[in-house]
């Protein structure tokens, strides 16, 4: 079967095209978007780890039936008394199964403690099924574990931990038993689903990608998706995919966007931001107090005749308190047509607003419609 007409131009024509575009401000089409269903899958599973220095979960319940279910496996009754998790440790495993991954290769896998494990440093993880989202089983892992954490405690309950000991990864310790079914070789049209929703991008798209394989042959559905007409042979899709996902693309500029991070006081004003002529006054008021006490020793005068004693008593005391207010001078600042944000920047920073501040300003630069862009505050 051969490629249909869109497509039947040469490889070697095509990769001269490629080379020929411009990479100015251009990304590959790889780097900005992916193919509809050609993605990873979440993995996860519960297992035991064994061998543990005497930093397991102990007496824990969780883990004391599922050393009995494992012994189980291999013809031995015993009775949940007659264990001991001092060395052993219940633990979740994840692992994230590639797409096109086939049965028989290997996956690495993160192992981490669900109990009162303190370390899993020298432990072996049990053979443990990973399942998917729809429950199916699609790997096997076991093996020993690597832990890059340290922990350490002493009898008086001191204890020292470096990094994390209580999760490890085993490399390619699981082994893939199932494929997840995909559609790739069989559908007639391939959808690119871009990173970052844009309709000029997906326009660009789509135009850069006819430009090189024929017209009609990559169609904008909306401002996230283009679907791709595919070869009819399924033997050429993976070059003509290797072809497509290194076009350049020209990307839309990004919207004019404010972000405020409220807990760190972290901005970032994108380079399309504009203000139109607005005055803003900046100014701050310091107010301090100052708490203070007076102590005075009390007495009790007692008349007995012709006689007065002076006794001393409890002392009195008497708040004493300051307030000062000082108020710097207002500074004042405008802002022309059409100001750039290394306008804005310099004008904020020159009256030495902080952070707090800025926000205040952008904030009522907005509600003043003088400020051209979307204030998100995260």
């Amino acid at each position: 079967m051969t490629l249909p007409p869109p497509f039947t131009r040469s490889i070697a024509a095509v990769l001269f095209v490629l080379l020929a575009q411009t990479a100015a401000h251009a990304e590959r089409v790889k780097d900005i978007a992916s193919v509809a269903g050609v993605r990873a899958n979440q993995l996860v599973g519960y297992g035991i780890v064994v061998g543990l220095a005497g930093t397991g979960d102990g007496n824990s319940g969780l883990t004391l039936q599922s050393m009995q279910a494992m012994v189980s496996r291999f013809g031995l009754v015993t009775d949940v008394s007659g264990l001991n998790a001092k060395n052993a440790a219940a633990v979740m495993i994840t692992a994230e199964l590639p797409a096109f991954t086939k049965v028989g290769q290997t996956l690495d896998i993160t192992v981490s403690t669900m109990g009162g494990a303190n370390s899993l440093r020298g432990g072996t993880l049990l053979m443990s099924p990973l399942l998917g989202a729809d429950g199916e089983t699609y790997a096997i892992a076991q093996g020993n574990l690597v832990v890059g954490g340290l922990g350490v405690q002493g009898a008086d309950q001191s204890s020292l931990v470096v990094n994390v000991p209580t999760v490890g990864r085993i490399p390619r310790g699981a082994s893939v038993e199932r494929m997840v079914p995909s559609a790739f070789l069989e559908t007639p049209h391939l959808v690119l689903n871009l990173h970052r929703g844009d309709f000029t991008t997906a326009s660009n798209t789509a135009e850069a990608i006819n430009s090189i394989f024929g017209p009609d042959v990559a169609v904008p559905l909306d401002a996230n998706s283009i679907r791709v007409r595919a070869p009819v042979d399924p033997s050429q899709r993976v070059s003509f995919m290797s072809l497509m996902e290194n076009v350049e693309v020209q990307q839309a500029e990004p919207p004019a966007r404010v972000i405020i991070n409220s807990r760190t006081g972290t901005i970032v004003i994108g380079g399309n931001v504009r203000v139109t002529p607005a005055a803003v006054t900046h100014g701050t008021m310091t107010v301090s107090v100052n708490e203070d006490f007076n102590v005075d020793q009390g007495q009790t005068v007692v008349t007995n005749g012709d006689q007065t004693v002076v006794a001393p008593n409890d002392p009195v005391i008497t708040p004493d308190t300051d307030i000062q207010a000082e108020e710097e001078t207002a500074t004042a600042f405008v802002f022309d047509p059409g100001v750039s944000l290394s306008s804005l920047v310099n004008a904020i920073n020159a009256v030495g607003a902080t952070a707090s501040d800025l926000v205040a300003i952008l904030e009522a630069l907005r509600e003043a419609g003088a400020l051209r862009a979307e204030l998100i505050i995260i």
